[in-house]
């Protein structure tokens, strides 16, 4: 692979992995999404409308390809645990991913999920995913990162599978990238708009803030500072000088899907731009009118810099780009890029 490569965006969502890949020297020669909405938006951002179910595309009409990126759902395989390899994935979305795999066989695969998939069916499912990768001949690596250690302002914590082929030669194991310990730590406070319409305060009898939310505990953990009617799911309110809750495509509750922030005097919502940047995106990044559809799709997208950084890794410890690191550390900072706004 070298640093002017080719990629495939499998359940693309809105794009997420298209702008990290694109950034460091990718192209994008195919993308598949079912959801109309993201596939719109893909569209609106890249000039490329992102095929539907990708359970009915045949493998033999995808281009070649360097690198194929995946966040595939969470599907519960039918067969787990038996080691069967590429035979136990049949009947899930990850088959897909496979049978793709095996026919083009790209230099990387990069997948994503979440967090619990590390433990799903007692850890059973993500042993059938990496014995089938060993299986079609990569060598296969996993590790749970949380977002805020990579300037990103949101504790999100998800699973990042990486599958290089088995020609590719490293020095020794994969080493996922470090945290971003040598500036002050994200906070949410760096990505908000400076002034927003009153559609997103909650104004309700039952608020109540029990912390001083500068006295932050942990850093790169939100930090809860009050609640709402009984403090329930969407029903916390968090300080806005630590980073926020993970932004999430469903729920319910006064604050559901971005949490509530106390901003000066106020509790209100995340804006949609708000939660654009909160996952890393630009904010020229175009999104659909509608709210609770920009919130879904925000909720279900990925966060940037953290596809950006295992990418660059990967890249660097299979000697295939040489990144200018100081490039490099603007594009992954959320902080940096927003606060001359």
């Amino acid at each position: 692979m070298i640093s002017d490569f080719k990629f495939i965006d499998l359940f693309a969502g809105i794009g997420g992995f298209h702008i990290a890949l694109s950034n460091l020297g990718g192209k994008c020669v195919f993308a598949s999404e079912w959801d109309k909405d993201a596939q719109n938006t893909y569209f609106s951002n890249f000039g490329l409308l992102p095929h539907g179910d990708i359970t009915k595309i045949n493998e033999a009409d995808i281009p070649p390809h360097d690198v194929l990126t995946a966040g595939f759902p969470c599907q519960a395989f039918s067969i787990s645990g038996k080691q069967r390899g590429f035979n136990d994935t049949r009947g899930t979305l990850f088959f897909d991913v496979a049978r793709i795999v095996k026919l083009h066989r790209p230099s990387v695969v990069f997948l994503e999920n979440v967090k619990n998939f590390e433990r799903h069916d007692f850890g059973n499912t993500l042993k059938v995913v990496k014995s089938t990768m060993t299986e079609l001949g990569y060598n296969v690596f996993h590790k749970v990162l949380k977002s805020s250690y990579y300037g990103v302002p949101q504790a999100r914590e998800r699973i990042y599978i990486i599958c290089l082929r088995d020609d590719l030669k490293l020095s020794g194991l994969f080493e996922y990238p470090a945290p971003l310990l040598d500036s002050p730590p994200p906070k949410v406070m760096d990505i908000l708009e400076k002034s927003t319409s009153k559609e997103f305060l909650i104004e309700r009898g039952d608020i109540e803030i029990y912390r001083d939310p500068k006295n932050i505990k942990c850093e790169y953990s939100p930090f809860q500072i009050g609640k709402l009617n009984k403090g329930g799911q969407g029903e916390r309110i968090y300080s806005v000088h630590s980073p926020g809750i993970t932004l999430s495509a469903y729920g319910g509750g006064a604050a559901a899907k971005t949490g509530a922030y106390l901003v000066g005097k106020k509790v209100r919502k995340l804006t949609p731009k708000e939660c654009l940047r909160m996952q890393g995106f630009p904010s020229d990044f175009k999104l659909p009118e509608s709210k609770n559809v920009c919130y879904r799709l925000l909720g279900n997208s990925v966060s940037v810099p953290v596809i950006s950084a295992i990418l660059a890794e990967i890249l660097k410890q299979t000697n295939n780009l040489s990144l200018n690191s100081n490039v490099f550390k603007k594009n992954v900072r959320v902080k940096e890029v927003y606060k001359q706004e």
